[in-house]
């Protein structure tokens, strides 16, 4: 079985993080695999140990993500793919990543794709769907348990207040919910083989795309923190009295009346 991952570096939100001029300070940062696309490798591999196959983890992103991408080797990923378009685009936006990704994809014959349901950074989760849809295949969100039995799928899904069971046929792209599986943590011998380990790199050039072509269609103008909480304030009083100042401070202060 042919698998694929698609894999994000991401910031850990565990760590303290500093924002200058609109932008989140990556000096001193700490970088992580996504945590939902954890969920996704762990299951490629169960899922090829369980019916043969290779798995691919594939990310667009800079030369700092191979350490992200020999993490996900070192845990039993087969080859590494870092699709790298700073120099022609910058960072992009989930448009960019979905037109470069399904390029790379087009010709693969992906048997599946697995992808984590949102990033922590974003949280769009808009990258896998739009994979599928350019690639043509079915795309299931937020699983909690795959089994596959030859080209038939059944799935369950994760639903607001409830589960959904799906069934459905290869080739297919699924993005990963927390409770799907416990990823395992790259052990001594996993990260010693993973130096060995093909590790592919490419650009728009490599893809046969312009810069025109994957060009971002959304701009960040600003990040920048919440406002710090400020005290609460306790209304004395009459109760006729502190509903008439309640009133006035919510239309005067909160602006929410």
């Amino acid at each position: 079985m042919n698998l694929y991952v698609l894999m994000k570096r991401t910031f850990d939100t565990e760590e303290k993080i500093f924002i200058s001029d609109g932008s989140i300070q990556e000096d001193g940062a700490e970088f992580i695999i996504n945590p939902y696309d954890e969920y996704a490798i762990e299951e490629a591999i169960k899922i090829r140990d369980a019916h043969g196959g290779e798995v691919t983890v594939m990310t667009v992103g800079t030369d700092e993500a191979q350490k992200q991408l020999r993490t996900a080797l070192a845990m039993g990923a087969d080859k590494a793919v870092l699709i790298n378009i700073e120099e022609e685009i910058g960072e992009g936006d989930a448009f960019t990543t979905a037109r470069v990704l399904t390029e790379y994809l087009k010709n693969k014959k992906a048997d599946l794709i697995l992808a984590g349901n949102v990033t922590i950074d974003g949280g769009s989760g808009q990258v896998g769907p739009r994979v599928a849809e350019s690639l043509g295949i079915v795309c299931v969100s937020t699983i909690t348990k795959i089994e596959i039995n030859g080209r038939e799928v059944l799935i369950t899904r994760d639903v607001e207040g409830d589960t959904e069971r799906v069934k459905t046929t290869l080739p297919l792209l699924v993005t990963c919910q927390q409770g799907l599986n416990d990823p395992r943590y790259p052990s001594l011998p996993g990260i010693m083989k993973a130096k060995k380990k093909p590790l592919e790199e490419c650009g728009l050039d490599d893809l046969q795309l312009e810069e025109g072509d994957a060009a971002p269609k959304t701009k960040t103008v600003e990040v920048f923190m919440p406002p710090q909480k400020t005290a609460g304030r306790i209304l004395q009083g009459e109760l006729a009295g502190q509903v008439s100042e309640l009133a006035a401070l919510l239309r005067s202060e909160a602006h929410v009346i």
